[in-house]
């Protein structure tokens, strides 16, 4: 279906202000009607020391704002979609499964959009998110970084910048369908061997531009090279089959294992860019995202503060 949908109306939406404007509606209407947003979730807006986000939480418990840090942790949530087209809105409904399923509060950053704020306004914005949550007391060993996209691009970025100075890192960070490679030169090769059903390379890389058009493709917080001996937190990658930036899931799993890191990559056969958001329309998406879940799960366990019973 998407085949024969999405990737017609992408291909024909110019890459400028109007364009843009149209496809973030569309893709508003695409992820409500996709997939909704889990039942008994509470959802508190924040706007505080230049964080822009809001809480999602479908864990029962007490708001994380009450208690931060105290109970099984906290996501740290990068929406995708081209540095231009989504919000924390659009991902509400898979913030909310992702916080039922992994048990913990999901905060999703609202971060500065392009064409309007171009780079570096995107990345600062999820620094200045993360370094909040340190400053709210949760402890780096109870924050996991989760993103699909381009917030897979903003992880690595975050998670390098920790590297560079001296910041903590999390505890793991989850990653679906993740843009790495911003010339699009992988998932061009990838195009030639299987068309991607929502979007050419050349579509992708003309929104994408949006938000990079002044700079060098080449300079570090763009192409994002792992120094030897960076230490980086455990990855998770999930890409579909049939979408073009698994060329890019590859890549970030082979840079990461080169530089003595840990990445466990699931290629979900058949599947499109970022399906976890759509569980109306793929039926893999709830077992992907409860994959996802446990692994959260699981490194939370490892890393996060035990506290003693009074």
């Amino acid at each position: 279906m998407t085949a024969l949908t999405l990737r017609p109306i992408a291909s024909r939406l110019p890459s400028n202000r109007a364009g843009v404007q149209i496809a973030r509606t569309l893709v508003e209407v695409a992820m409500r009607a996709g997939g909704g947003v889990a039942r008994g979730t509470a959802v508190t807006a924040v706007d505080e020391d230049g964080v822009v986000g809001e809480w999602v939480d479908a864990t029962g418990r007490a708001q994380p704002t009450e208690a931060p840090g105290t109970e099984a942790g906290v996501v740290l949530y990068l929406h995708g979609s081209a540095y231009a087209i989504c919000s924390a809105r659009t991902h509400r409904g898979l913030a909310s499964r992702l916080s039922r399923d992994a048990g913990t509060p999901v905060f999703v950053v609202d971060y500065r959009l392009a064409p309007e704020f171009p780079f570096p306004a995107a990345a600062d914005d999820i620094e200045r998110a993360y370094r909040w949550l340190l400053d709210q007391g949760y402890q780096p060993g109870s924050i996991v970084v989760a993103g699909d996209s381009a917030g897979g691009h903003l992880a690595l970025d975050l998670v390098i910048d920790n590297a560079r100075r001296s910041v903590p890192q999390p505890a793991a960070v989850v990653l679906f369908s993740p843009l790495i490679d911003l010339t699009f030169e992988l998932a061009e090769g990838r195009e030639r061997v299987r068309r991607d059903p929502m979007i050419s390379a050349a579509g992708a890389r003309s929104l994408t531009a949006l938000y990079t058009s002044n700079e060098q493709p080449d300079i570090p917080r763009l192409r994002l090279a792992v120094e030897a001996g960076t230490l980086l937190p455990p990855f998770l990658v999930h890409a579909g089959g049939a979408e073009m930036l698994v060329a890019d899931a590859e890549y970030l799993r082979d840079l990461l294992e080169a530089n003595e890191g840990t990445c466990t990559l699931e290629i979900w056969p058949d599947q499109m860019h970022v399906f976890q958001a759509l569980p109306r329309l793929s039926p893999e998406a709830g077992p992907a995202l409860r994959r996802a879940a446990q692994f959260i799960r699981t490194e939370l366990a490892h890393t996060a503060p035990k506290h003693s019973t009074p």
